[in-house]
């Protein structure tokens, strides 16, 4: 018998350790483009790689990268998060990434193309039971009576 199905938390569990990686970073990247580089120079960064409305490119790029972070971190509105941090991440990929391969040693893609597959990950999975998205949506979809056996949100 699988673990998974042993242990039915181990996978919530999973989720939940992918979600707070991967929004730590994004925090960290936001973060860095609103406390440390600053809008304009962020924007004249992007104008430099031919990003197009490198103002309002810099703008989407730091508050997706801060409020998307801090969204999966909590669980909370992750279709909508994962997707605008997916959106991000391929203009990453098709603006400066994409000419130089695969490996991120050279300038490559990996490192956006796996931040952008986890983000839409967790937008159509979900970020499991430990979410904040399960805690609130989850008592709405119990009263309604379409609850999916076995996957209770955490209490809170």
């Amino acid at each position: 018998m699988l673990p998974a199905r042993r242990h039915p938390l181990l996978p919530d569990a999973g989720l939940l350790i992918g979600r707070l990686a991967l929004g730590a970073i994004f925090i960290a990247h936001g973060w860095q483009k609103l406390h440390d580089t600053g809008h304009a120079a962020v924007a004249a960064e992007f104008d430099g790689l031919g990003i197009p409305m490198p103002g309002l490119s810099a703008y989407y790029g730091t508050w997706v990268e801060l409020a998307g972070g801090v969204a999966m971190v909590l669980g909370v509105l992750l279709p909508v998060a994962g997707v605008l941090i997916a959106v991000d991440m391929a203009g990453a990929f098709w603006f400066v990434h994409m000419d130089h391969g695969l490996f991120a040693e050279k300038g490559g893609y990996e490192y956006v193309l796996m931040l952008g597959a986890a983000a839409l990950l967790f937008a159509l999975a979900g970020g499991g039971r430990f979410s904040l998205d399960a805690v609130l949506w989850g008592r709405l979809t119990r009263r309604g009576g379409s609850e999916v056996p076995g996957r209770e949100p955490a209490r809170v």
